[in-house]
């Protein structure tokens, strides 16, 4: 595959600043990758395709066997494992090339990929009700994509963000409500925290009502602080981690994209200047995802 365009989030800064050991030493990051088909099965020649994070799982190990491929012991990763979009060429095995919705730029797919496909396997494992209310800590290129799934789904979304450009973003994407830092207007039945934050997670508890659930999304967390039984996990409130996606997530995702069309905050820069963009990214300039242009 010919690659075209490729995202950059919070894995590929991890990767690029040594944070995460890789696989492989020197291979090529990148993770949310689109191209063209320049060869190989399933596809024709000249098909857009996307690969993602995700690019192996054996298939017979008992995370497998019982759908949650996303815990595979002998899972590979894009960017990782195998080099990724950056370069100017990916290999992927196709039954782990992703079909991709139409209507959509290339700067638009790639941040579904990883921000995207992340940001909706949280908002499974948040078991949002239906009509039902959801908080959302922190703002970014993975957040503001799951909040569009839930609010096409009827849930009230209900944000917390520092950032005043990501509030006027929410309420313009049609949350119920964005504040900072103050609580939620009204108890929540679910909640994510994208915020690599680990003092939000007793205040994202304590905002939930009875029965309420709170899925953490990010691949890396600073510690969590003490929890208090009774403030913040009594009268059945729970706390679930996220760990990748399957392919069934993926496809599931990229067919509500495609039947619904989300809108898609991007920041693009040439490849060249990928370096400003992860600084970027870093420092928190970046609004929705940062994509890089080959």
């Amino acid at each position: 595959m010919r690659v075209r365009t490729c995202g950059v989030c919070r894995t590929d800064l991890h990767v690029a600043e040594g944070d995460l050991p890789v696989h492989r030493p020197g291979v090529t990051p990148g993770h949310e990758v689109v191209g063209e088909v320049a060869g190989g099965t399933g596809f024709a020649r000249g098909d857009r395709i996307g690969i993602a994070w995700l690019r192996h799982t054996c298939g017979r190990c008992r995370f497998c066997l019982r759908g949650n491929e996303n815990l595979c012991l002998e899972s590979e990763y894009t960017g990782w494992d195998a080099d990724g979009g950056y370069a100017e060429y990916a290999v992927v095995p196709a039954e782990y090339a992703l079909q991709l919705p139409s209507g959509y730029s290339d700067d638009e797919l790639a941040p579904l990929l990883c921000a995207g496909l992340i940001g909706y396997r949280a908002l499974q494992r948040a078991a949002v009700p239906e009509g039902g209310r959801l908080g959302v800590y922190g703002f970014g290129g993975s957040a503001h994509l799951a909040a569009q799934v839930a609010i096409a789904r009827g849930a009230a979304v209900h944000v917390v963000t520092r950032s005043a450009a990501a509030r006027r973003l929410a309420l313009d994407l049609g949350a119920t409500s964005a504040s900072s830092p103050d609580d939620p207007p009204e108890p929540l039945d679910s909640a994510i925290l994208f915020a690599p934050a680990g003092e939000l997670v007793p205040v994202a508890l304590a905002a939930l009502d009875r029965g309420g659930t709170l899925a953490v999304a990010g691949i890396h967390l600073t510690d969590i602080p003490k929890l208090n039984y009774q403030d913040h996990l009594f009268q059945e409130r729970q706390i679930r981690s996220v760990t990748a996606n399957t392919r069934a997530d993926a496809r599931e995702f990229l067919d509500f994209a495609g039947r619904h069309r989300l809108h898609v905050q991007t920041q693009p820069y040439p490849l060249a200047e990928a370096d400003r963009a992860l600084a970027d990214l870093a420092a928190g300039r970046v609004r929705g995802a940062a994509v890089l242009r080959a």
